[in-house]
């Protein structure tokens, strides 16, 4: 029995950059290390880690 030929799955499409806003996380934290976020009603907290790392919480 001939089994079907394998497919590779899609690529995932990659982004115009030229579609895409890009801001310096210092433009957003403005010397801070927490700043709130409102969307959709609900807030969020964007926050520096003492690594450098940005986390984004609920």
């Amino acid at each position: 029995m001939n089994s079907p030929p394998k497919t590779t799955p899609p690529a995932n499409p990659v982004p115009n950059n030229s579609n895409i806003l890009r801001l310096e996380s210092g433009e957003i934290l403005r010397g801070a290390n927490t700043v709130e976020i409102e969307h959709a009603g609900q807030r969020y907290l964007l926050r520096v880690t003492r690594e450098n790392k940005l986390i984004l919480t609920k």
